[in-house]
């Protein structure tokens, strides 16, 4: 055991003990014993088993991954600094400003969490989802809200999706999403998931490649979306994609004018759904 790893220990004690349950969407209540969060109730938000988490607050789990501090982090709704930080103390040399980064602010964080009646997901800088609402899963279901799906993948596979498009709008958004790809690229030129992610597609993929050697650039707009919901039947949104300055995060949120048939499909699904926070992406 050395003192790096005690010191993790002691660090991630005294950042559970000060997160509030409210912020994870868990009542206060009464009967708590403990300032914040139970070790169960962390353990369960960063995917971890509470053995393997009490290991690592009394500094006896060996070389905790990368993967491990980045989802405590966002279950703690820490600060880059801090899971900067939590790096060093495990031996890991922190994220770089050349790879993409996978964190959530806590503001962005808290943005899904209370935004209830609206379906909101965030993407990192390839497209890859990090964290969805409950709202965007009852929505979208479970192919377009599993943690990890990168969504420049699945438009270039027409792998199955809610969404419905035209030949016109789905050319529009390959473009849009490649030109983005393509300045994430350049921004960060040390990421092998990007590089990796820019291979495969480049390879395998005709439509990408040939998308890609273009070099156009097309900004996103909003757009109105065709939903194929299994319960309500077809359903039409704005969505509009907004960036997150703190971690280089894209925002897409799906909204319906007031009174239509789709905000009222909104709020069917908002009183069917439990009250859950978010969930992250271990990536």
């Amino acid at each position: 055991m050395t003192q790096d790893l005690l010191a993790f220990g002691t660090r991630l004690r005294e950042w559970r003990d000060r997160t509030a349950p409210e912020e994870l969407g868990l009542p206060a209540g009464p009967r708590r014993k403990v300032p914040g969060l139970r070790r169960e109730e962390l353990a369960a938000f960063a995917d971890l088993s509470v053995d393997y988490l009490i290991r690592l607050e009394q500094g006896n789990a060996v070389h905790p991954s990368s993967e491990v501090i980045t989802a405590l982090g966002r279950a703690l709704r820490l600060p880059r600094v801090e899971i900067d930080l939590l790096h060093q103390l495990a031996g890991l040399v922190p994220p770089t400003d050349l790879e993409v980064p996978t964190h959530l602010s806590p503001g962005t964080q808290r943005l899904l969490d209370r935004l209830g009646d609206v379906p909101v997901a965030a993407y990192d800088a390839t497209w890859t989802l990090i964290a969805a609402n409950s709202m965007w899963r009852q929505l979208l279901g479970v192919a377009d809200s599993t943690p990890g799906v990168n969504l420049v993948q699945t438009t270039f596979t027409n792998m199955p999706t809610r969404v419905r498009t035209t030949p016109e709008y789905r050319d529009r958004l390959r473009r849009s999403l490649v030109a983005d790809l393509r300045s994430s690229s350049v921004r960060y030129p040390a990421d092998l998931r990007l590089q990796a992610l820019l291979r495969e597609l480049i390879d395998h993929n005709a439509a990408f490649a040939a998308a890609w050697s273009d070099r156009r650039a097309e900004p996103f707009t909003a757009e109105t979306k065709q939903v194929e919901h299994p319960d309500f039947g077809n359903l039409w949104f704005d969505c509009d994609v907004l960036n997150a300055a703190d971690g280089d995060t894209r925002v897409v949120a799906y909204t319906a004018p007031r009174g239509s048939l789709s905000a009222e499909a909104l709020t069917a699904l908002r009183s069917s759904s439990p009250d859950r926070p978010a969930f992250n992406a271990t990536l």
